[in-house]
């Protein structure tokens, strides 16, 4: 999208920046802006995340990827309850990317507001109307319309927490009834989404040590409605090695499909096997980065 810069050296969106820099490590996922008076695209799989939060019809079809998606790779029908989690995963992951990537990227948390932001989750893209954002003080960014100052780093993490629970809080309120759990439980869905997917696009960027230091900040525990901290420590691989790892919030329910396959993060999962599946990775990696070198 073509922008007129209003300050110099700062482009009209206080965002669009951080945007393209994740399309450009996770090209899973491309997110548009839309102008003032742009109409978000309709059909053709786009769903409004205002028709997810209302829990009708358009909950239905996009749940109904996910059924069809488990029948296809699983063979077998999973229980509402798991295919309302797989669902709110696979949106709420790029959702909070919408507000974290700007903010670790450029410190700017831009308000995206379920009404704003459209998904197209077959074609990886979303698209977002920033209308608000929050900065610190000696951001050049500070001077375009629409921008909050807040006076320090603690504050800005404040606007972080607010904006990810505008947004989410009525997509939770969506999907709670096909899924079974309490508000708690819900709410450490949202931390875990926060936190996993800053995480891994930190991890492309280079800058995966940062990323974990600044969740801890976020997310100290008792920053209200989240449930749990970011959960980061650290195992010690067979050479010694340190593996990164974290203790999710809450559970994926993926066991309930092959359980003897859980999530390297999940709670059922003990240090042992952890520690198997991260060399395992890391292994990998190292061969590919040799491979292509």
């Amino acid at each position: 999208m073509t922008v007129t810069t209003l300050v110099p050296g700062v482009a009209a969106s206080p965002v669009a920046v951080s945007y393209a820099r994740l399309t450009e490590v996770f090209s899973g996922l491309r997110v548009t802006e839309l102008r003032d008076g742009e109409r978000a695209p309709r059909g053709d799989g786009w769903v409004g995340a205002a028709e997810l939060a209302a829990g009708g019809d358009a909950l239905d079809t996009f749940l109904a990827w996910d059924n069809a998606q488990v029948l296809r790779d699983y063979g077998q029908q999973a229980r509402p309850d798991v295919i309302a989690s797989f669902g709110l995963h696979r949106y709420a992951w790029p959702a909070c990317l919408l507000v974290t990537v700007p903010w670790f990227l450029d410190r700017r948390v831009p308000r995206v507001p379920v009404e704003d932001v459209a998904f197209q989750r077959s074609l990886g893209r979303m698209t977002v109307r920033v209308r608000e954002f929050a900065c610190l003080p000696d951001d050049p960014a500070a001077a375009l319309p629409g921008a909050r100052v807040v006076p320090d780093e603690e504050a800005l993490r404040g606007e972080v927490r607010e904006a990810v629970a505008e947004h989410l809080g009525p997509v939770l309120d969506g999907f709670g009834p096909r899924m079974r759990r309490g508000k708690r439980a819900l709410w450490g869905m949202a931390t875990d989404e926060i936190v996993e997917g800053l995480w891994y696009i930190a991890h492309l960027l280079g800058e995966e040590r940062r990323a974990m230091r600044e969740l801890e900040e976020l997310l100290p525990g008792t920053a209200k409605p989240y449930a749990g901290t970011a959960g980061f420590r650290e195992l010690t691989g067979p050479d010694d090695e340190p593996l990164p790892t974290r203790d999710r919030a809450s559970c994926c329910l993926f066991y309930t499909l092959r359980p003897e396959d859980t999530c390297v993060t999940c709670p059922r999962t003990c240090d042992a096997e952890r520690v198997r599946k991260l060399s395992e990775e890391a292994a990998a990696t190292a061969a590919s980065a040799v491979a292509t070198a």
